[in-house]
């Protein structure tokens, strides 16, 4: 009877290929695998042909699929291919880690949040390749591990370099002791079953305290009154992107991609990986001659002759695309290291494998509604007026309202009214978005049944503004129940809200439903008599909103001004109308109002035609006189710029006011202020920007004069003749 031990690197292809060679030569009829006993019940749909990694196993606890943990698979990870060789020999495999029914249990009580499995001691082949002298620990495994040839003495070097490092390396905590002890336990229950060539395939840190066993009671002491919870586990897809460390997960790798091409191509390594570099580089109509690609190779085994290297690495290829096919370009090689060495890859699960009733139906209608699942961006337009368009954008719009954000509207998609049979959606695929769907269970089996109950679940402790978008999504999503639920929450909030500017806020969500709902057949019409209780209360709130506030809350105010103003637009309701403009002329009298909101509401006036040209120029010299603190003047202008760019471009008055305002500034103020006219021009677009300093430039040649005269006295003529011809010869004219 005898136990082999194999520390490997979790995701390592040569590491994998090496490991295979060596179970072929025990053939093991016993495969233990550092990993969730919990999951042992599904190993074997590891061997169904149709799944594809990269995969991961899901472990879960139902009451709290929140806390979940994920278990990633490349096809060169070692444990998959200790798997693969285990199903296809017929030979017993199981996960010997601690199991997650204690681990959640125990991450539960301390309040720890869900992650993705991964080491928790200190980096290990950092501090080897660091002894051999290797600034990149990367570099060192990939030369001496995943690009060799041979296995022999492999694994029992990595037993006896990790026995080295966990003689000086500090004591265990005492959540790794105890994964370590039950893995002693579970190859000990192998032995006492009779197993004789038991293959234990772990981390290679663990390595070196699976090899010797020592006594059983002591492990039992460590395992004994562990907490434990209910865990369910299910397969599911995985992403390249997720095995590398930007992601955040501890135990990946620096380049998937790259990983994958060395287990794929055992051969031509070099020639294969720069001519994909090519294709790709071609793909998006950039220039790749064959040429380049023969010099390419040619210069990485250069450079690997350099560093005395065996064959050239990742990073000799990526030095020598970037300076062959790329032609020294750093945005092309941004493109290889997202598409080509990290990846974009999804791997695929067979729905008959998947656990959640949610996930079989979103697999489903995916299917049904011919909808890619991809890890990479992908743009969706859509043209509601098609059947299967209109029910892709309702099943994008239910998943936001479960939680599950597959696809992001975009910016412009927003904009509703010409555009409103229109939209599009960016699509990015997360791993992770699984885990919603198993939480949203909770609320129903069905995608619409799970969407809105979890909506009435959550609006009695909604906020306002929270209330108000959700009920706009519910009736786009066509959720009838959730909107019955949400508008009950809303009328009650509406009348114990005292907040006026998150009433103003809830404005132009529900006046999109209003105008727009039944464009798309929903019922809009019972949402416009929330919509009048909450203007009233607005309205007759907003005056003492307006006064005695600082700077940073008149912007709150104003921009939830703004947004009701726009809101009031799109209802084209003379009456409601008529009310927000009476509130507004209220304001602009009061000196009490913030300054911002003042010039804000004389803006509004003036779009709809409610304030005269001389009585804006009374209200200007009001806020603007030298009596004014030029802050409070510098908000004035602020509110009264703000908004629509054409609409400034045409009122002649309001840049009379302001240039004759600025002209009679102080140094002193016209430093204090012009950052505040800066922040209140920038939000214009470069070409509104530039029509309005043409139009600067013509106001009033008496004024213009004035200033030359001013500022005539200061110039030197005959220093600025010397200057002139310098200035003209570098700027190549003739004067």
């Amino acid at each position: 009877m005898t136990v082999h031990v194999f520390g490997i690197r979790h995701h390592g292809p040569g590491c994998a290929r090496s490991l295979g060679e060596a179970l072929g030569a025990l053939a093991p009829d016993a495969v233990l695998i550092e990993g969730p006993p919990d999951a042992d019940g599904i190993i074997g749909e590891a061997g169904d042909a149709e799944i594809e990694p990269p995969v991961a196993l899901l472990v879960y606890a139902p009451e709290r699929p929140g806390q979940a943990v994920f278990y990633p698979f490349a096809a060169y990870s070692p444990e998959w291919r200790a798997m693969q060789h285990a199903l296809q020999a017929r030979v017993p495999v199981r996960f010997i880690d601690l199991p997650q029914a204690h681990r959640l249990a125990e991450a539960y009580e301390q309040k720890e949040e869900s992650t993705t499995e991964a080491e928790e001691h200190d980096d290990p082949l950092g501090l080897l390749s660091q002894a051999a002298g290797f600034a990149d620990r990367e570099l060192w495994w990939e030369q001496e591990v995943e690009a060799r040839h041979d296995a022999a003495g492999l694994f029992e070097g990595i037993v006896e370099a990790m026995t080295a490092l966990r003689e000086r390396a500090p004591t265990p905590s005492p959540h790794e002791a105890r994964r370590e002890a039950y893995m002693r336990q579970a190859i000990r229950a192998a032995q006492k079953e009779g197993f004789q060539r038991i293959a234990v395939v772990c981390g290679a840190w663990h390595a070196p305290a699976l090899a010797t066993l020592g006594p059983a009671r002591r492990d039992a002491e460590l395992l004994r009154g562990l907490p434990r919870t209910k865990v369910a586990c299910t397969w599911i897809p995985w992403t390249t992107q997720r095995l590398s460390y930007r992601s955040g997960y501890g135990a990946g790798v620096e380049s998937p991609g790259w990983y994958a091409h060395l287990w794929a191509h055992r051969g031509q390594v070099s020639v294969r990986w720069a001519t994909r570099a090519a294709h790709l580089l071609r793909a998006e109509d950039l220039d790749a001659s064959s040429a380049s690609v023969i010099e390419t190779v040619r210069l990485a085994d250069a450079l690997a002759a350099l560093r005395e290297l065996s064959t050239p690495g990742l990073t000799e290829l990526r030095e020598a695309v970037q300076a062959v096919l790329c032609q020294g370009e750093t945005s092309p090689m941004a493109l290889i290291r997202d598409r080509l060495e990290i990846g974009h890859q999804l791997g695929r699960v067979p729905a008959r494998l998947v656990a959640a009733p949610l996930q079989r139906e979103l697999e489903a209608e995916q299917r049904r509604l011919r909808m890619k699942v991809s890890a990479e961006r992908v743009t969706l337009e859509l043209d509601l007026r098609k059947d299967n368009d209109r029910e892709r954008g309702l099943l994008l719009r239910r998943l936001d309202l479960l939680g599950v954000a597959w696809g992001r509207l975009a910016a412009a998609s927003g904009q509703r009214g010409a555009g409103t049979f229109r939209e599009a959606w960016e699509l990015t695929w997360q791993p992770e978005m699984v885990v919603s769907l198993i939480e949203a269970s909770a609320h129903g089996n069905t995608i619409v049944a799970a969407a809105s109950g979890r909506l009435r679940a959550r609006a009695p402790e909604a906020e306002l503004g929270e209330l108000c978008s959700w009920l706009d999504g519910a009736v786009l999503a066509e959720l009838p129940d959730a909107v019955d639920g949400l508008l009950t929450a809303l009328q009650a909030r509406v009348a114990l809200s005292a907040d006026v500017s998150g009433l103003l806020a809830a404005l132009p969500p529900l006046s999109r439903i209003v105008r727009y709902g039944d464009v798309r057949g929903t019922r809009a019409e019972q949402v416009r008599p929330a919509l009048v209780g909450l203007f009233e209360r607005a309205v007759v709130g907003l005056p003492g909103a307006c006064v005695q506030i600082d700077d940073d809350a008149a912007a709150r105010v104003a921009s939830a001004i703004a947004g009701a103003h726009q809101a009031l637009l799109l209802l084209d309701d003379a009456a409601l109308t008529d009310e927000w403009l009476a509130a507004l002329a209220r304001l602009v009298e009061r000196d009490a109002v913030h300054a911002r909101v003042r010039g804000l509401a004389c803006r509004q006036l003036l779009e709809r035609g409610r304030l005269a040209q001389d009585e804006l120029g009374r209200l200007a010299s009001l806020a603007l006189s030298s009596a004014v603190a030029p802050a409070a003047a510098a908000a004035w202008i602020e509110g009264l710029v703000g908004g629509p760019g054409l609409l400034l471009l045409h009122q002649d008055l309001i840049w009379t006011v302001l240039d004759a305002w600025l002209a009679q500034l102080q140094p002193e103020a016209f430093v204090q202020v012009l950052p505040l006219l800066r922040r209140a021009f920038a939000d214009f677009a470069a070409a509104e920007r530039r029509q309005m300093g043409a139009k600067l430039s013509t106001l009033g040649a008496p004024a213009g004069a004035a200033r030359a005269a001013h500022a005539a006295p200061d110039v030197d003529a005959e220093r600025a003749a010397r200057v002139l011809p310098v200035l003209a010869h570098i700027l190549g004219v003739n004067p």
